[in-house]
């Protein structure tokens, strides 16, 4: 018998390496298979035999018993979802939206999630109701109004779309209207209505404009004609105050009677002094 034959191990003992190879592995797979790891922003919903449990598994490790349980891990962190919406307003424009919202899953209540709707909750859950609750508030405002109370548009969807994903266990955090379009038609009305506001705007101010200027022209002449009347006045006084101190003067009343004499002596017979009659002839 040669050393090759003597050294090699028979099948039997073979078998014992192979079988305790084996063994070792499924311990291994078995301790794997007992404990499972829940990273952060996530949480691990858990399966007994196919039937969800209620009670989530938090971050960190934790044990499980193996293939009985599974753990399916969901994401709790924030997630975007952007969506375009049309639908028609109050008054049947055609409207199209671009809708972006930040939204999460609620911790607690995941295993609900997973068992009512599975991973797939953003397709399924929220771009449809993002759609819905567009339409809906969309129709209860002009196309006009929802120009003017964007906010207010903007704060009814948001509300009418916490109202349908709450219940599934999403929570809204972040709820933006990115864009808002309109027909060309309507566009083209608008912009004819603000040029029209512009210019009749415009025209108000002219006329207000031209109003101050006329009633400031009615002021000035007033102030003109106050003026020219109170120097008139006082001119008068003047006159009157100087013929009243005049008519007291001695001198003043001389000068009367040189005015009243008509140049000619009188003719008079006796004394020879000459006489000057200051009354006045016929």
């Amino acid at each position: 018998m040669d050393t090759q034959t003597i050294n090699k191990p028979s099948p039997k003992k073979v078998r014992r390496i192979v079988a305790a190879a084996v063994v070792v592995l499924l311990l291994i797979l078995l301790a794997a298979s007992s404990f499972t790891t829940i990273a952060s922003g996530t949480v691990g919903v858990v399966s007994v035999f196919g039937a969800v449990q209620d009670e989530p598994l938090t971050e960190g490790l934790h044990a499980v018993i193996p293939f009985v349980t599974t753990v399916t891990k969901m994401n709790t962190k924030t997630q975007k979802v952007e969506a375009v919406c049309a639908a028609a307003s109050k008054d049947l424009q055609t409207i199209s939206t671009t809708i972006v919202v930040n939204y999460h899953v609620i911790e607690s209540q995941a295993p609900q999630l997973y068992a009512s709707v599975g991973r797939g909750y953003e397709d399924i859950i929220v771009v449809p109701a993002i759609q819905e609750s567009v339409k809906a508030v969309v129709a209860q405002y002009s196309a006009e109004e929802l120009i003017t109370k964007r906010q207010l548009v903007s704060t009814s969807i948001a509300d009418k779309l916490e109202e349908k994903i709450g219940s599934f266990g999403l929570a809204i955090e972040v709820f933006n209207i990115t864009n808002l379009e309109f027909s060309e038609a309507f566009n083209a009305a608008i912009e004819a209505k603000q040029t029209a506001a512009q210019e009749a705007l415009k025209a108000q101010q002219d006329l207000n404009r031209i109003k101050i200027e006329a009633e400031q022209k009615v002021v000035n002449a007033q102030a003109q004609a106050d003026a020219t009347r109170a120097q008139a006045e006082a001119e008068a006084y003047a006159i009157e105050i100087i013929q009243r101190q005049l008519a007291q003067s001695e001198a003043y009343l001389e000068y009367q009677k040189i005015q009243k004499w008509n140049g000619q002596l009188p003719q008079v017979q006796g004394d020879s002094s000459p006489i000057i009659d200051l009354r006045e002839n016929p």
